[in-house]
């Protein structure tokens, strides 16, 4: 009687497995990573979208309406590293979109490499320095080479990343020339993208680039009292800043979209059973990295243009491939451009950090703990790098002499905490060490982290680009649209971690070879 009741129990659960099959895998996996793209702006805008952008994606796909960087110092190329091998700067090296490299003590790209030419552009570049296997190199590997991989983005740290190692093409904008280029790195130059680059390219289109607001300005809210009439840009100027501008206004993204169509009609991308992978990256935050300040209707227009540009881009899909065949995954950089100092009418408490003064006053103190000598060897971005050959030479402690930095910056004004590499490499465990731990790679992070105060502006030496730090969590979304998806909206946070595990078990290949973390269910 037991056994039978058993047999029926199983033949009803593998009878109703078999009667959910899984969706077939998509012919294109399609990543769109919007630059700067935020949760709240999204939905506060929706009034002035159309229905087949954004307000498309919220009604037929599934949004994770709060995706987080589970480290620390979050920007443009961390956060596309991190997306794309489902791991962390500790592991993938992709600390920042610079640092300082420690042999030279002069800072460096992500994306710099001497040993590649660039093609239309002067630049040397390669995928070298991420560390770890990405999502695409793992479906080259899977299909032995005939899944196609391309990447379109504005930026040349974000179409490296997305094509990964082992992609077919990786394509940015000269920001000198408005042509698009690459690198030696990969296959050859495409013929159509030459061509393309001879008779089409933004630089033809530059001169009737005129941006002016898509709806009446009554229709934007929240504008400081002096806004009173619309904008007006003309992005066509004189010097080659021109197409700098390009690239953070809302017209790139068109560009981006017209470069993925080009793509689509001269190559076999999404044409077979095979599936391919085609990254993609819009621009999201200020115009001209501007403060929200100057620009509160200029961002509104952003997003409505986004939201144009979104909707093209699925009718593009779905002509040319069908949405059906392609699984679409819309995420974002999660953070912001830093802003400048609020107003003094605001009266909102602060100061000014100047790290360069730390870093002297620091080796004046070990020089009269320790004896002459330079202890300080640079400082960049926050971190302060000692001299370690010194160090050894007078067979000092490097982890006595760290804590001692570390317990002598932390009484500067400002400054509400100083990390030792010892103290986050081997010290006690907390939710806030582990973020910050997360974002150091050993051998290209400082020996100390400072974490200035919020509200206090961070001084740069020799420039005038000084920006107060906010600490302030950044919503961003993660959007999936495809075959099988039940549409819905999550609130409950979870790790841009699971973004790589969760494209890869839908084209049905491994995860990248740091990814830990488990698929989302769907």
């Amino acid at each position: 009687m037991k056994k039978g009741l058993i047999t029926s129990i199983l033949a009803l659960t593998f009878g109703s497995l078999q009667a959910q099959p899984l969706p077939a895998t998509p012919k294109l996996v399609v990543t769109l990573t919007i630059d700067q793209l935020r949760t709240d702006y999204m939905e506060a805008f929706s009034s002035l979208y159309g229905e087949r952008g954004f307000k498309r994606l919220m009604r037929e796909g599934k949004v994770f309406r709060q995706a987080e960087f589970p480290f620390s110092g979050t920007d443009r190329a961390s956060a596309i590293a991190a997306i794309y091998t489902g791991s962390t700067p500790s592991i993938n090296g992709i600390i920042a979109e610079n640092w300082l490299d420690i042999n030279t003590l002069r800072p460096v790209n992500c994306v710099d490499d001497s040993n590649f030419m660039g093609n239309y552009t002067n630049e040397n570049s390669s995928p070298s320095q991420l560390l770890n296997s990405t999502l695409t190199d793992e479906l080259k590997i899977a299909t032995r080479n005939k899944g196609l991989v391309y990447a379109i983005a504005p930026f040349r740290d974000a179409a490296i990343f997305g094509a990964g190692h082992a992609g077919n093409g990786a394509f940015w904008l000269n920001e000198n020339t408005g042509k698009w280029c690459s690198t030696t790195y990969y296959a050859e130059f495409p013929w159509w993208l030459s061509q393309y680059n001879e008779q089409k390219s933004p630089d033809f289109r530059l001169k009737d680039k005129v941006w002016t607001p898509v709806h009446p300005i009554t229709s934007y809210t929240f504008l400081p009292e002096w806004r009173t009439e619309a904008f007006k840009y003309k992005l066509d100027g004189e010097g080659v800043n021109k197409f700098r501008r390009l690239i953070t206004s809302p017209f790139i993204n068109e560009e981006v979209n017209l470069l993925a169509e080009e793509l689509l009609n001269k190559s076999t991308i999404g044409q077979d059973d095979t599936p391919d992978f085609l990254s993609l990256t819009y621009y999201g935050g200020n115009y001209n990295h501007r403060s929200i300040q100057e620009c509160a209707m200029e961002i509104q227009d952003m997003y409505v243009r986004i939201d144009q540009s979104i909707a093209s881009l699925l009718e593009l899909l779905d002509r040319k491939i069908g949405l059906h065949n392609v699984f679409f995954c819309l995420t974002s950089t999660g953070y912001v451009d830093p802003e400048a100092s609020d107003a003094a009418i605001y009266r909102v408490p602060g100061g000014e950090f100047y790290l360069n003064r730390c870093a002297t006053l620091l080796n004046m103190y070990l020089m009269a703990t320790y004896g002459e000598g330079q202890y300080v060897e640079a400082h960049y971005n926050q971190q302060i790098y000692l001299n370690h050959k010194l160090i050894e030479n007078k067979q000092l402690n490097l982890a006595e002499i760290q804590e001692k930095a570390a317990e002598f910056l932390v009484q500067f004004s400002g400054v509400n905490e100083v990390y030792s590499t010892q103290r986050l490499l081997l010290g006690p465990w907390s939710p806030q060490i582990e973020r910050i731990r997360n974002g150091l790679h050993r051998k290209r992070s400082g020996d100390l982290q400072i974490d200035v105060l919020p509200g206090w502006t961070v001084m740069q030496e020799n420039s005038t680009d000084n920006r107060v730090v906010r600490i302030a969590d950044i919503p961003t979304p993660l959007i999936l649209l495809g075959a099988g998806i039940k549409a819905e909206t999550i609130r409950i946070p979870i790790s841009t971690n699971c973004i790589a595990p969760t494209l890869a078990s839908v084209m049905r290949i491994r995860a990248p070879n740091a990814s830990a973390a488990a698929p989302l269910d769907f």
